[in-house]
């Protein structure tokens, strides 16, 4: 059973019934709704509808993620749907007289001058060599095509942005009226941005957790109270590497990673991890260490973009994922790289951090290999899983929404299931229950962690050791 989760984008590849079955037939546990390409013809309704009825049909769990375009900026509409860009050449950027529009008007100043600009996830690269009258004078590093709607970055230049834009507030509201278990926040710079995005929330009368999604430097410089104040962190491998130097890639993605998991939340690793998979059905040798690399770090799950977008073999990305990420659970030990925070640095200071620190300290040294968490809002299992505990984790909660949101975390199967009157009844019946659902069998341990005062919220203070009979 693969700890690491797998989230999925869905696109014109994979907007239709037969590849959503196959996604999740093969893995998938997030559905990702990438707002930036969203419009109405997509019928985003009946996809998630379907995926909702697929999942109930199979008796398991998948979590549907929005991701918020956020300020994107991007190419406008060029006259002839692209311009033919050569190396030395000048070139002007901004307002829609510009050799290189752009979607959304911009403040420049003279500090602009010194900074760069790059287009299509840095493809194509201009220094700045002038600023008149609010529009950009660029010089070519290299030659190429820019057609509209392509990326634009703006490496060392301050720009004045709002974290939340207008579509972004629509965006939202669709995303709750869908039922939607996760946001995700682009172009988050300070941990104020958490506080714009749950006042919209909470204008709008709903409570969903919200990834912070790191791609800016000024993310990096306040990467410690971001962490804090969002609910999750997602690692954007692509704007990240054009904001700032490629060749510190690799250091901000296990700095990060092992940061989440000092601080228990969730942490995702995005962009080209099997980018090859759009045109080809197998991977590189190097895409297939990136995931790995990726599980070793401790991530709780990985993402698959264009691979599952617009690629030819959507469905044989996941499946390529899927297996890589199973061959490395089975090599994973508390030995490995960040895989096991120490108990010093955990600072346990609640009854739920305490049970489930002692639950993974029993299931290692009893070598018992299921766990299994009765919650009714979720954070006890999620507080289990940042232990990173050999067993496996199973959750059983009585609300589908948190059964939902659970399958992005690491080791946690999410089960649904009907509310217990006493405690007593409930631990008898859980070894039923999974050995119905094939997870157990006769004779198995398990550790059971629950609240004496069953269905009730926050008061997990019981830990059992029981026998499957």
């Amino acid at each position: 059973m693969r700890k690491t989760k797998i989230i999925a984008t869905l696109g014109p590849s994979s907007f239709n019934q037969e590849t959503i079955s196959g996604l999740m037939d093969n893995g998938m546990d997030v559905a990702r709704i990438n707002m930036s390409h969203y419009n109405e013809k997509i019928g985003l309704d009946k996809h998630i509808h379907f995926i909702r009825d697929q999942a109930v049909k199979y008796s398991r769990t998948v979590a549907i993620l929005f991701d918020l375009c956020g300020p994107k900026i991007r190419v406008g509409k060029l006259k002839n749907g692209s311009i033919t860009i050569k190396k030395g050449n000048h070139y002007t950027l901004g307002g829609t007289n510009c050799d290189i529009p752009l979607n959304i008007d911009l403040s420049f100043t003279s500090h602009s001058s010194g900074g760069a600009v790059k287009v299509n996830d840095g493809s194509l690269s201009f220094d700045i060599a002038e600023v008149e009258d609010n529009t950009l004078k660029l010089s070519a590093h290299n030659s190429g095509e820019i057609s509209s709607g392509k990326g634009v970055n703006f490496p060392g230049v301050k720009l004045d942005l709002p974290s939340l834009t207008e579509k972004d507030k629509r965006d939202l509201k669709l995303a709750v009226e869908l039922g939607a278990d996760w946001l995700a926040m682009s172009f988050v710079r300070s941990a104020n941005d958490y506080g714009t995005i749950n006042k919209e929330l909470e204008r709008v009368g709903a409570s969903i957790p919200v990834i912070a999604k790191i791609e800016k430097p000024e993310a990096i410089d306040n990467l410690g109270v971001i962490i804090d104040s969002f609910d999750g962190i997602l690692v954007a491998r692509g704007d990240l590497g054009v904001e700032m130097p490629l060749k510190e890639l690799p250091i901000l993605q296990k700095k990060i990673v092992n940061e989440c998991l000092q601080k228990r939340k969730p942490v995702i690793i995005a962009t080209q991890m099997l980018d090859t998979m759009i045109h080809s059905p197998n991977p590189t040798r190097a895409e297939v260490n990136d995931i790995a690399n990726a599980i070793y770090d401790g991530a709780d799950a990985m993402m698959l973009s264009g691979e599952t977008t617009v690629g030819e073999y959507a469905v044989e990305s996941v499946k390529m994922m899927d297996e890589v990420a199973c061959s490395i659970d089975k090599d994973l030990d508390t030995r490995n790289f960040n895989r096991y925070i120490y108990q010093e640095r955990w600072r346990i200071q609640d009854f739920r951090g305490s049970i489930c620190h002692a639950a993974m300290i029993l299931s290692n040294d009893l070598s018992i290999n299921n766990i299994v968490i009765m919650t009714e809002s979720g954070l006890t299992a999620m507080k289990m899983a940042r232990y990173r505990p050999k067993a496996r984790i199973f959750a059983l909660c009585t609300n589908e929404k948190v059964c939902s949101q659970l399958s992005l975390i690491w080791g946690v199967t999410p089960v649904l299931v009907e509310p217990y009157s006493t405690t007593e009844e409930m631990i008898q019946n859980t070894g039923s229950l999974l050995s119905d659902l094939e997870f157990v069998d006769k004779g198995d341990l398990f550790i059971i962690t629950a609240g004496v005062s069953a269905g009730v919220s926050g008061t997990t203070n019981m830990l059992k050791i029981h026998k499957v009979e």
